[in-house]
């Protein structure tokens, strides 16, 4: 059977750069996935559109346009996973794309093994999946969202109401980056909080009771200016972390 028959899933890669688009094919097909190629935002509409691909990597640096109008075009009738990749580190960019439907970001440079981390993970969203799966497990921590049990090294771990919202909500979008006021919306839908400093103490308190070491966490994790991410074993094996128990 060959790549072009299987039933992997098919990414477009959407980049001008052809040295990039050459190393995403090939780390990609390395691991199981086809690929599809586009050089303008113009052929990424088209390819989207007649190919519906699994997943769609895209470059914000097009020649005809930004790759953020690819992204909200695709989002007025798509709700295929996208993974933004640029060169830029704006901290307030990173929250518009998210908020504008990315779901997830990279910056580059970057390696192969992060970005087939994160790949996988958006592939595996979907509604049915999220309530297929009332178990996360990442490390030695354990995450029963359907019964609000939480344990570390098979010890419980006493949180909080609001403590287990939090976790709760990024065990259900684990892998993806939640930005401080998509957190904020689900914690305080009734009185809604704008201050950030609320998110941080919260957060604070829950590393305390999760984490091996607060200071420097590994299961939750900041993305600076913009939000928090609860890991998966995919990103912890991808960093290399050895210390966590599976």
């Amino acid at each position: 059977m060959t790549a072009e028959t299987s039933s992997a899933p098919l990414v477009l890669v959407v980049d001008d750069d052809l040295a990039i688009r050459r190393f995403l094919r090939t780390g990609l097909e390395m691991h199981g996935f086809r690929v599809i190629e586009a050089e303008t935002a113009r052929q990424a509409t088209e390819l989207a559109v007649m190919r519906q691909p699994d997943l769609v990597v895209l470059d914000l640096g097009l020649p005809d346009s930004d790759g953020a109008a690819v992204l909200e075009g695709l989002r007025s009738w798509s709700q295929v996973p996208v993974i933004v990749l640029s060169v830029r580190k704006s901290e307030a960019e990173k929250v518009r794309l998210l908020e504008g439907g990315a779901d997830d970001y990279i910056v580059k440079p970057f390696g192969m093994a992060e970005l087939l981390a994160r790949a996988r993970v958006v592939l595996r969203r979907s509604v049915k999946q999220e309530t297929a799966e009332p178990i996360v497990r990442v490390g030695a921590l354990s995450i029963d969202i359907a019964r609000r049990l939480v344990s570390r090294d098979g010890s419980a771990v006493i949180l909080s109401p609001k403590q287990f919202a939090l976790l709760r909500v990024l065990a259900v979008h684990h892998g993806h980056v939640l930005t401080h006021r998509q957190l904020m919306r689900e914690l305080w839908p009734q009185e809604p909080v704008e201050d950030v400093q609320y998110l941080r103490i919260l957060m604070k308190k829950l590393r305390n009771r999760i984490e091996l070491d607060p200071a420097q966490p590994i299961y939750i994790v900041t993305e600076l200016a913009v939000g928090y991410r609860l890991r998966t074993q995919e990103q912890l094996d991808a960093i290399g972390y050895a210390g966590a128990m599976r």
